[in-house]
């Protein structure tokens, strides 16, 4: 990936946060964004990994705070400590999110699973967007917010019941917030990928990075392999103006394959 040239940067003078995962799609999209200008918050609660990220990407472009996003509270802190640090908040990725812990067909639905798969997927997405868009109408910014939600939010599935419902919930807070923020200029997408060669797809079937690459390739684009970074520039896109008159539309990134 080569560095972008000063007039190509597309976040310069922007401040963004990325929640979840302080690797995969959230550490790419995070490296992403600071080539591009952005001073960038990665919030999640791998605080070792959290804080190697931010430091090799660079003190003075990227910082690391530990967020729970289940707890609303820690979300409101999490942007409240963005506003005093960097004094701004022009982009939120609420990215945080976790897989089914097993099948759960409807018939063995375990409701405490649920419950807490849906604590992080849908109840922690929706306090990254109230207390992001609260911040922006504050200050006046027309920002741009983004979910991570999946193609599984669009279809059904034989497995992974309690999954596919949080991400059709991600869709619905999407659409929802993308019509009532757009008074303000506040434009809220989505990014729905297909399975990525990311260290959570590596851990939730325990395979290699190498595997990974089998597993997740595109039917539909022969020889490709979905990847990170292929999310982190959708993200971008969606985060900058190149998209300033896209707002509550959901964007794939399969290869084509629904």
């Amino acid at each position: 990936m080569s560095r972008p040239t000063l007039q190509l940067k597309k976040l310069e003078g922007k401040v963004a946060i990325i929640t979840g995962r302080a690797s995969g799609i959230g550490e790419a999209t995070a490296r992403l964004f600071s080539t591009h200008g952005a001073r960038v918050v990665i919030a999640d609660i791998q605080d070792e990994k959290g804080q190697k990220v931010a430091e090799s990407i660079g003190s003075n472009t990227c910082s690391y705070v530990h967020c729970d996003v289940a707890d609303e509270q820690k979300v409101l802190a999490m942007v409240e400590w963005t506003l005093k640090t960097h004094g701004q908040l022009d982009i939120m990725f609420a990215n945080a999110g976790i897989v089914s812990q097993s099948d759960q067909t409807v018939l063995d639905l375990d409701f405490s699973q649920l419950h807490h798969l849906f604590a992080i997927n849908v109840d922690g997405v929706a306090a990254c967007v109230k207390h992001a868009a609260r911040a922006m109408v504050s200050q006046g910014i027309k920002g741009s917010i983004v979910c991570t939600a999946s193609t599984f939010g669009s279809s059904g599935g034989q497995i992974r019941t309690d999954y596919h419902m949080s991400k059709h919930a991600v869709l619905g807070l999407m659409r929802c917030t993308g019509k009532q923020l757009g008074e303000h200029g506040i434009r809220v997408n989505s990014v729905s990928p297909s399975a990525a060669v990311t260290p959570m797809v590596c851990n939730q079937f325990k395979i290699t990075a190498e595997e990974a690459e089998e597993v997740c390739q595109l039917s539909s684009l022969k020889g490709k392999a979905l990847k990170a970074n292929n999310v982190a520039d959708a993200v971008l896109f969606l985060a900058s103006d190149d998209s300033s008159c896209i707002t509550g539309q959901d964007l794939l990134v399969d290869g084509g394959s629904r």
